[in-house]
């Protein structure tokens, strides 16, 4: 059995539309079907400059929506193979999922850019039967993952309901939230807010044009990070809620500037220090700033802590959606039609979108 493929076939070089032959899934993986991808900027990174890429040819992707056509040993199929219920049926279960290649040496058949692909289970996330979207499934593992992970690297996720009880409240800054994972971090972080933790409020930065949208998902106040003004803002802003900022998820942006802000306010330093979770790289010229630790967020490079985690995220995503606790967020925007449209919607991508999720159609 074989299918088609969007093929990198060397560094810089337009993805190449190509027959291969379909695998099978081994131990604890997933065969599926695709029905649509998200574009991500990883995605034109890894075509362009060859990153994380250790060998040509390969397929590139990270967000995926489909259907389990085979299950491998191992995957759970009833919901108490494991502790977070999570199960898949051949056939039936619709999924959104987070690619599994870069951690499998960028092995093509790993790759989502294809009508089939593998991926671990544990990097899977079911989806109600009745969630009728492909293109807004697609928008979703990476843009819950990322603020997930960063909830980890700030110490958020173990949070308790109350547990701001016995200290201060705090405004939680999310940087960049009219990207994706920005977007996703806002409604992610209302929801901790919702349940009690010790986040008190909901900061967000943004253009302009995408206040109102940013606040719709959740942020309590919104600021405008090209301001000359924004970081005295968040500052002034946080004294006036009687609130402090030791935390902040960096989606996109400059991190001097989240920088500034946790290290403007004294109770930050005294109390610990404060943290910066960096969705984007963080530049090697990047200065230290007392108090201030900054935190590029990745997941474990021990593949059974790798997999654990995402079992975790994407149970979470899982009961995320199943509850309406989130919605997938922006909006996608369908580009293209087909293996052979993926070059233009990164070329459109890496030209810089806003407050947009580029998706294509791979199958109806």
């Amino acid at each position: 059995m074989s299918h088609l493929a969007a093929v990198s076939v060397a560094q810089g070089q337009p993805l190449q539309v190509q027959s291969r032959s379909t695998p099978k899934p081994g131990p604890g993986e997933l065969l599926l079907a695709v029905k649509s991808v998200a574009l991500n900027p990883a995605d034109t990174l890894m075509r362009g400059t060859g990153l994380f890429i250790p060998r040509y040819p390969t397929i590139l992707g990270f967000d995926v929506a489909g259907v389990v056509l085979e299950v491998g040993d191992g995957v759970p199929t009833n919901p108490a193979d494991n502790e977070h219920g999570v199960f898949f049926v051949a056939g039936v279960t619709k999924v959104a999922a987070y690619s599994g290649a870069v951690w499998a040496g960028c092995d093509p058949n790993y790759g989502v850019f294809q009508e089939r692909c593998l991926v671990p289970w544990q990097h899977a996330a079911p989806l109600p039967a009745a969630f009728s979207s492909w293109h807004r499934a697609a928008t979703l593992p990476v843009s819950v993952q990322v603020p997930l992970c960063a909830w980890d690297a700030l110490g958020l996720a173990s949070a308790e309901s109350g547990a701001a009880a016995a200290g201060e409240k705090e405004a939680l800054l999310i940087w960049g939230a009219s990207s994706s994972v920005g977007t996703m971090g806002v409604q992610l972080a209302r929801s901790e807010k919702d349940r009690g933790s010790r986040i008190g409020a909901v900061y967000a930065t943004a253009g302009t044009a995408n206040h109102a949208y940013v606040k719709s998902l959740g942020a309590d106040r919104v600021f405008d990070y090209k301001s000359a003004e924004v970081v005295d803002s968040v500052v002034y802003a946080a004294k006036e809620d009687g609130l402090v900022i030791r935390h902040c998820f960096l989606a996109t942006g400059d991190v001097a500037l989240c920088q500034a802000v946790l290290s403007a306010s004294g109770r930050t330093v005294a109390n610990g220090g404060g943290k910066i979770a960096s969705a984007p790289v963080v530049p090697l010229e990047t200065e230290e700033v007392d108090g201030v630790q900054v935190i590029f967020l990745v997941p474990s490079l021990d593949k059974m802590e790798r997999l654990a985690q995402f079992q975790r995220w994407m149970a979470q995503l899982s009961g995320y959606v199943a509850a309406g606790v989130i919605k997938p967020s922006p909006e996608p925007k369908v580009v293209g039609t087909g293996l052979e449209s993926i070059n233009d919607g990164l070329d459109t991508l890496s030209q810089g979108v806003s407050c947009s999720k580029l998706v294509i159609q791979i199958a109806g």
